[in-house]
């Protein structure tokens, strides 16, 4: 089995639609994709999550926290927990977004610029499966969240 063919059985484990492309890109472009991919996928976990458990966290954030009024205010007004959960999840989705936009570049232009240049950055780095460095960065991250959407529709390339 060669490089290409082990990247692309595990990005079939991992559910890749375009798994070869995953595969290919990591191959002959030397970027982590793989790293990425399981990354945005664990991320997608926590952002499906809102819709898929929104019979459990609606029920609890109705009764107390501090959105138990809002949450009690719109099940009187007739929504439902699907569509909380619907709503729960374009949120977490866009929240995911900033954060991983964040990460690539954290100036957000509301320091002043000699503030912003002394100020240390962030990156997210692969580990390899013994949990050393590779050297190789996970960057721009948020260009690719929507590639590795559960809920997109399927059939289109994804690398």
């Amino acid at each position: 089995m060669n490089d290409i063919d082990r990247l692309t059985a595990l990005f079939t484990a991992l559910g890749a639609d375009d798994a070869r492309g995953w595969a290919d890109s990591e191959a002959e472009e030397n970027i982590p994709q793989l790293a990425r991919y399981r990354f945005l996928r664990m991320v997608w976990q926590d952002i499906d999550a809102w819709s898929t458990a929104a019979p459990d966290w609606v029920g609890a954030y109705g009764e107390e926290g501090s959105a138990a009024g809002a949450v009690g205010r719109a099940l009187r007004l007739g929504l439902t927990h699907k569509e909380l959960g619907e709503i729960a999840r374009e949120v977490a989705k866009e929240t995911a977004f900033g954060v991983l936009y964040g990460l690539a570049d954290p100036t957000d232009g509301r320091l002043p610029p000699g503030i912003e240049e002394q100020l240390p950055g962030w990156c997210l780095a692969e580990l390899s499966p013994a949990g050393e460095p590779t050297g190789r960065i996970l960057d721009a991250l948020y260009e690719d969240l929507d590639e590795v959407d559960p809920a997109a529709p399927r059939g289109q390339d994804s690398a």
